[in-house]
């Protein structure tokens, strides 16, 4: 009885085994790649709850939370501790996995009026403009560039200045 043999088609197997290979990646990067990064000044939960409005001073907060992220741009009656906790991604950007966001407001005293967690729905939507500011004198036309070199001294040879006359490697050490 003959037996029959199959050879395998490379051109078929390859793509079954790129496929394979990087089906892992997802995992690893999340398993194996840097670990979480913690920025700002994060609020424990339970020092937070200390926090009592009508209570506290400012000195207090401070001396429970430590310094503020960030103080009222016009009004120095807010304070806010803003945290997050970003990864780095494959793609090489910052995903952020957790933020926190703590506003404490101070009547004129400077005792706790108010504190509250800011979520995602509070913020503004901010739009990027893809518009670029043009540098003066970076404009240059294609006969700027074409002939911007002709006639400057420095450039003999080219532009090469290893070809220069006065070179010493080019006149055997004399001039």
């Amino acid at each position: 009885m003959a037996r029959h043999t199959r050879s395998v088609n490379a051109s078929r197997l390859l793509p079954l085994l790129l496929v394979l290979a990087l089906s892992g990646c997802g995992w690893v990067a999340d398993h194996l790649g840097p670990p979480p990064v913690q920025r700002g000044n994060r609020v424990d939960p339970e020092k937070l709850a200390q926090i009592t409005p009508g209570v506290q001073t400012r000195s207090d907060v401070e001396a429970l939370l430590g310094s503020p992220s960030a103080r009222g741009t016009f009004d120095e009656a807010n304070w806010y501790y803003i945290s997050a906790q970003t990864r780095l991604q494959p793609g090489r950007y910052l995903m952020v996995e957790d933020r926190r966001v703590v506003a404490i407001s101070f009547n004129n005293q400077g005792v706790v009026s108010g504190v509250r967690e800011l979520t995602d729905s509070d913020a503004r939507p901010v739009s990027m403009v893809s518009r670029e500011t043009p540098v003066p004198g970076t404009e240059r036309s294609l006969l700027q560039s074409l002939f911007g070199n002709l006639g400057r001294p420095g450039l003999g040879g080219g532009g090469n200045p290893a070809s220069s006359t006065v070179n010493p490697a080019n006149t055997g050490g004399r001039y």
